[in-house]
């Protein structure tokens, strides 16, 4: 099992392969589309790099979850409905959806997402310590 130093190695690797960024851009609290200008093509580029660095497998939404991101069930008029934040906090327990859950504008998600949560992520999956 990696240790959270080797996951956060790994990622950074990942990210400045995959986004042409810096080193020292990618931190702990970088948001991977604001910080790090990831676009949702550099997603399919960055789960990749992850699950032949980690030997792990990624499905498709469980990182980004655009089904529920999309669902008339789960949106309304640009937003997630309150049901929709908690399917989000269910779904992406590595992440602090606190912030984000006070104005849950779907065009806002993008930026939520932090190297830090990515580590987490992908730590879980590993079981890392």
């Amino acid at each position: 099992m990696p240790t959270m130093d080797e996951v956060f190695a790994k990622v950074q690797e990942a990210l400045v392969e995959a986004l042409g960024v810096d080193d020292d851009e990618v931190t702990e609290g970088a948001t991977l589309a604001g910080d790090l200008g990831a676009e949702s093509i550099d997603y399919l580029d960055i789960v990749f790099r992850l699950e032949k660095s980690f030997d792990i497998k990624i499905p498709r939404d469980e990182l980004l979850p655009q089904d529920i991101l999309t669902s008339a069930e789960y949106v309304s008029e640009g937003k997630l409905t309150p049901a929709g934040v908690e399917e989000l906090k269910k779904r992406l327990p590595f992440v602090n959806l606190d912030q984000f859950a006070e104005n849950p504008l779907v065009s806002d998600f993008a930026n939520v997402l932090t190297v830090g949560d990515l580590c987490r992520f992908v730590a879980a999956k590993v079981g890392a310590e």
